[in-house]
Formats: structure tokens, C-alpha cells, sequence
């Protein structure tokens, strides 16, 4: 088994392939002050939970956008299966071109899925990961990331308003029945959420100007479930995208 671990700002995505098959997506919170043997604990425990033997896992593969826990992650694999894990960042083999000012700038999770997008599905595409923060890649017809962009995140944005106003709570995260609300809650998820697919699709309208062309809009993330639905576009959702990038990237380079 080769275990595809995609280290995110609020969680940390583990994916279990055996014969090019995912057989198992586990979550875990991210914990900056995590030491090395709470991570070891933690993977050993998401393993156990899914039935999988440590044996069985020959080698690993990480997407990080939290630095600080590069190594902690490393040193926890290293101490639970006795090889190093790769870690996607400059030097590794893509299979693909990065057309932007700085190509060691761009977050492996990017990569990762547009990897994905190219050899799983068709060129070019759209890549709309919704996590932390909302980011949209486009690849081009011959599979060249040629660039994103970052938006605050769902999550953010509700976090703002609780944080930033004296009379907005902190509510869960609920589709309304309509978009205008009619108490504080509704109205606070109404903007959140229908503004954030609003505003994808609006984004992806800008998008196909630019390019001059019409393209696959793929979707990913933790908050894909919530807000795709509300799109007016036709958006096709793959929530292990990632983790299926980094099985492609860890073939290549093994």
C-alpha cells in the first residue's frame, strides 16, 4: 500500500492505494505543536480504524502547505515504516510544466491536483479546491499549470464576520432555503454560501474570457460538498482529487 498524505491548514488528508485503487480516506485535525510521536499515534490509529497493517504500507508520498510540519510528518513515517517518504516540492518529477514567475512558489496541493486533472480527466480544466482557502488552477491543453487564484475560504469568510462584527454570532455551516433570509443565521449562511458559489461562478465565467476557450471545471476540498451544489455551472466534484495526484506523482518517482 502507498499512503498519499495532503497536510492542510485545518486537516490533514491520508488516502491508502493498493493496485492503483483508493481503499481508504482518513482525516486528521492539523495540530502545529503536534510532536512526532503524536503523529506516529495518530496515522498508526487512522490504519488501525480502517483495518490496514503497517506492513503493508511500502512507501508514502506528502503534499504540505503548513511548513512547520514537514518534518514532524516525515520523522512520524520514518518511525512507523521505515522508509522515507517523498515530499512534492522542487526536483520532482510532475509530468507536467509550471508556467508561472516563480514554479518553486506553487503549493504542492496545486500540483498535486492539477496532475490529477490532466491524466484523470482531460486538458484543460479547471481545478476549483475549496479548503481553508478557495483556490482556482487552470491547466492548459498540453497540461501546463499556467496559474490560480486565492480566495479567502468559506470558513474564513464566516469566521470574519463573527470575529470582525459585535452582533454576529458563530453559527454552523447550513444551506438556507432561500437566499434572502430572514433572521441573523439565515442570513449570515445565505452570504456565505450562496455568495461563495456566486462568486465561483462568476470566476469561471472570467476564467473562459481570458483563456478564449471553454474548459473541464473540476472541483475538490472540504467545502466542495457544501457550495457546488449551489453553482449554477456544471462543475463535476472528485474530493480525493489530491490524494489521487500525489498516487500519480508517487509512481513517477519511486
Amino acid at each position: 500500500m502507498i499512503l498519499a498524505i495532503d497536510i492542510g491548514n485545518t486537516s490533514i488528508v491520508l488516502g491508502g492505494f493498493a493496485s492503483d485503487t483508493l481503499q481508504f480516506v482518513a482525516r486528521l485535525s492539523t495540530d502545529l505543536h503536534g510532536t512526532l510521536d503524536e503523529y506516529a499515534m495518530r496515522i498508526s490509529g487512522a490504519l488501525a480504524l480502517h483495518g490496514i497493517e503497517k506492513s503493508s504500507v511500502r512507501g508514502a508520498i506528502i503534499s504540505s502547505v503548513v511548513p512547520p510540519l514537514n518534518e514532524t510528518v516525515k520523522q512520524a513515517l520514518r518511525f512507523l515504516f521505515g522508509h522515507e517518504p517523498l515530499m512534492i516540492g522542487p526536483g520532482i518529477k510532475s509530468g507536467i510544466c509550471i508556467r508561472c514567475d516563480m514554479p518553486s512558489s506553487v503549493g504542492s496541493d496545486l500540483i498535486a491536483s492539477a496532475v490529477a486533472a490532466h491524466y484523470l480527466y482531460q486538458s484543460p480544466a479547471l481545478i476549483i479546491d475549496l479548503g481553508t482557502a478557495t483556490k482556482l488552477s487552470v491547466v492548459d491543453e498540453h497540461g501546463a499549470f499556467i496559474g490560480a487564484s486565492i480566495i479567502p475560504g468559506v470558513h474564513m469568510g464566516l469566521n470574519a464576520l463573527a470575529e470582525q462584527t459585535a452582533q454576529l454570532p458563530k453559527i454552523s455551516l447550513e444551506t438556507p432555503d432561500k437566499v434572502i433570509a430572514k433572521n441573523t443565521v439565515d442570513c449570515m449562511r445565505s452570504g456565505v454560501l450562496f455568495g461563495h458559489a456566486s462568486m465561483i461562478d462568476g470566476m469561471i465565467d472570467r476564467i473562459r474570457r481570458e483563456l478564449g476557450k471553454d474548459l473541464l471545471v473540476l472541483a475538490t476540498g472540504g467545502m466542495a460538498s457544501a457550495v457546488i451544489p449551489l453553482c449554477e455551472h456544471e462543475i463535476r466534484v472528485d474530493e480525493t482529487l489530491i490524494l489521487k495526484g500525489l498516487h500519480i506523482l508517487y509512481q513517477k518517482n519511486r
